[in-house]
């Protein structure tokens, strides 16, 4: 069985007893009750939700391991006078996740990196960083100029290029590791797509046992290997990443729009009332659909504000998470765009992969929207966001159609099985960006594993 599969029926929830144990956070009882509906239900599906269930239950205490006092004390390390007063005031503005364990509240252990991220206010309080030497080109640039420099490239020349080559490694920890025990390993790999092309796999650790093929919607090179001493699993490879320019408010839709998809795909991207709701009110008297993609990206753009979030494994119903809080990472912000999209009849999807410039390489997430008759456009609510707290319009206006050549493309759709399938549970079932291991027994959580990505080479074609 594809454990993974189970999620297609996700949104089948939790039984009222259950559901409250949950929400206070006594994980433990709420299994024990769980594992006695499992036993006495007669629905394949409500099965199938129940192991899904389970599971998040499971892994949900290691999402939120502080409490507000170990919580305050992680701050103090930084910013000595930090009070319990303004931790307890970015809990209650939502600049901090937080949930009971065992009726106690906890924060998201990356509570601190988004206060960083996020809080201007709370970052000029950490101590200062080194600085950077002057850049001299644009390749020594940071992200911003890089970013800013791309947006008047493309829409001079109708599109950027560049050749990229890098090394992706992934390796279980010492501490996790099981002499004689046969590991699957599965790296992702450059995919085909718009933007790619002159896809080479130009060296591994070890002769793979299989490599997806170049139009695998979540491409991967795969391991199985009995081992007796642990060792990484890398594999180099090199693309051409081509970006093109369009600009959507310039094009004229046709009057009749495909209907491709266009469907719900439990259980995040779901037609809830409030989706619909807030659909209606944000296209109320417009028809092209153009203008209603706009209106959703300026929404999350505009209203939602970064945040690091638990495991993706853990969330309920992502997109509207996102849109009731008005928070999350670039992930739950493109599910966000991509639902309202789709509950709107525009085709949407997701694409995902690495952002991957001369400096520093890290998983990405963003979304695809269909016009006819141009075809596939793209947004990045997360860096369009970014842009617009910046207060740089031109850049904000720029990741609505449009992204950037700083770009690895190793996924075409959205919570879509590996080749071959996992047998067990996967850290990310949604998502491929850093790869995943199994052993004859279970799927490693992602704290058990190591990875890295390195850019090797970046040149501008």
């Amino acid at each position: 069985m594809n454990l993974n599969a189970c999620f297609a029926d996700a949104s089948l929830g939790l039984p009222e007893d259950v559901r409250h144990l949950k929400e206070a956070g006594y994980f433990d009882e709420a299994i024990r009750l769980l594992d006695r509906r499992m036993a006495a239900e007669s629905s394949d599906r409500m099965r199938r939700n129940y192991l899904v269930q389970r599971e998040i239950l499971v892994r949900m205490p290691h999402e939120y391991p502080y409490t507000m006092e170990e919580g305050l004390a992680r701050v103090r390390e930084a910013i000595p006078d930090f009070t319990m007063a303004e931790l307890r005031d970015y809990m209650d503005s939502g600049r901090i996740t937080w949930h009971f364990v065992d009726g106690e509240k906890h924060l998201i252990s990356s509570f601190f990196g988004t206060l960083e991220k996020t809080v201007p206010a709370f970052a000029a309080r950490l101590p200062k960083k080194p600085e950077a030497a002057e850049p001299q080109s644009h390749e020594l640039l940071d992200r911003t100029g890089r970013l800013n420099r791309s947006v008047t490239v493309m829409r001079e020349k109708g599109s950027m290029s560049a050749r990229i080559r890098m090394r992706a490694m992934l390796r279980v920890k010492d501490s996790a590791f099981v002499p004689g025990e046969t590991y699957r390993v599965w790296l992702p790999i450059p995919a085909a797509c718009i933007q790619q092309s002159g896809i080479e796999l130009l060296g591994f650790s070890s002769p793979p046992t299989h490599i997806a093929d170049e139009a695998a919607a979540q491409r991967t090179v795969f391991w199985e290997e009995k081992m007796t001493e642990n060792h990484p699993f890398w594999v180099e490879y090199a693309y051409t990443h081509t970006a093109p320019y369009a600009d959507p408010l310039a094009l004229r839709a046709d009057p009749v729009q495909p209907d491709f998809d266009t469907g719900e795909i439990a259980p995040h991207v779901v037609f809830t009332p409030y989706i619909r709701a807030l659909c209606d009110e944000l296209t109320r008297g417009v028809t092209d659909p153009v203008e209603k993609a706009r209106r959703f990206y300026d929404y999350v753009t505009t209203k939602v504000t970064y945040s690091f979030v638990p495991d993706y494994f853990t969330m309920d119903s992502i997109a509207e998470t996102c849109l009731r809080t008005r928070r999350g990472d670039c992930g739950v912000q493109a599910l966000a765009f991509i639902t309202l999209c789709r509950c709107a009849g525009i085709p949407a999807k997701w694409q995902s992969g690495l952002v991957a410039d001369p400096e520093s390489v890290g998983s990405h997430d963003w979304a695809m929207f269909y016009v006819a008759p141009h075809g596939w456009l793209f947004a990045d609510p997360s860096f369009g966001g970014s842009a617009y707290r910046a207060g740089a319009p031109a850049r904000h206006r720029h990741y609505f159609g449009n992204l950037d050549v700083y770009r690895c493309v190793t996924v075409n759709g959205y919570q879509q099985p590996y080749d071959p399938a996992m047998r067990f549970w996967r850290h990310d079932p949604y998502d491929n960006q850093v790869g995943e291991v199994e052993d004859s027994k279970r799927g490693y959580r992602r704290f058990e594993v190591e990875h890295d990505t390195e850019m090797l080479e970046f040149r501008e074609l």
